[in-house]
């Protein structure tokens, strides 16, 4: 809501980017209108033409880049005349080619006098971390205002949210489930990374009702 550069969330693959991506995509307020490319393999132009589509623009194919540039901020500026904002979020944006994360970076010159026109929001893999210590992407990673980076659960957290998820599915015994040395060995083996914890407790529960 202050629409302030761009936000960046990060983390190892599992940890749940995707699910806070999609909690995002369901919870944005009606003044918000979200354009959401999940496919980062996007040259300059394509990604162009994605955040016109997503925002549902009529353009012509013959339109050439510096046309569409200018519609596209024509566009954006009769939606914040009405009161709408616009959210452009980028899934595994670490795969973004550098030329797709400049053109990127030249949304956030879409602006008038006092409110951005296009906010950003990158959900990415550790990797994109790495690539804007660069030198040669140091003007985005200014723009950067949030970042947040995804931790592995702790000890305590994968007990937690074990019995969440059971609660959810409808296990309603006061006992735990899954036993103290159980949880020690899932601790050990999943790394904390919340999608392991997801595959080996099923497949622990698949064994025992086999059994």
């Amino acid at each position: 809501k202050m629409g302030e550069g761009f936000i960046k969330v990060t983390g190892e693959v599992g940890t749940g980017k995707t699910l806070i991506c999609r909690r995002l995509l369901n919870e944005l307020p009606d003044e918000f209108i979200a354009a959401y490319i999940p496919d980062p393999y996007l040259t300059p132009p394509e990604l162009r033409w994605s955040l016109a589509s997503e925002l549902g623009m009529p353009l012509s194919e013959d339109i050439n880049q510096q046309q569409l540039m200018q519609q596209l901020q024509l566009h954006l500026i009769t939606l914040a005349s009405q009161g709408k904002s616009v959210v452009l979020i980028v899934d595994e944006a670490q795969a973004l080619p550098f030329e797709s994360l400049e053109a990127l970076r030249l949304f956030s010159n879409f602006e008038t006098e006092q409110n951005k026109l296009v906010q950003v929001v990158l959900f990415a893999q550790s990797e994109l971390d790495n690539r804007l210590a660069e030198a040669e992407l140091r003007q985005l990673r200014q723009r950067i205002s949030f970042s947040y980076k995804l931790r592995p659960l702790s000890d305590k957290e994968i007990e937690l949210y074990i019995d969440r998820r059971l609660l959810t599915a409808g296990y309603s015994k006061s006992s735990h489930l899954f036993s103290t040395a159980a949880i020690h060995t899932l601790v050990k083996a999943s790394r904390g990374i919340p999608r392991l914890v997801n595959i080996l407790c099923h497949k622990a529960l698949l064994l025992c009702y086999g059994e």
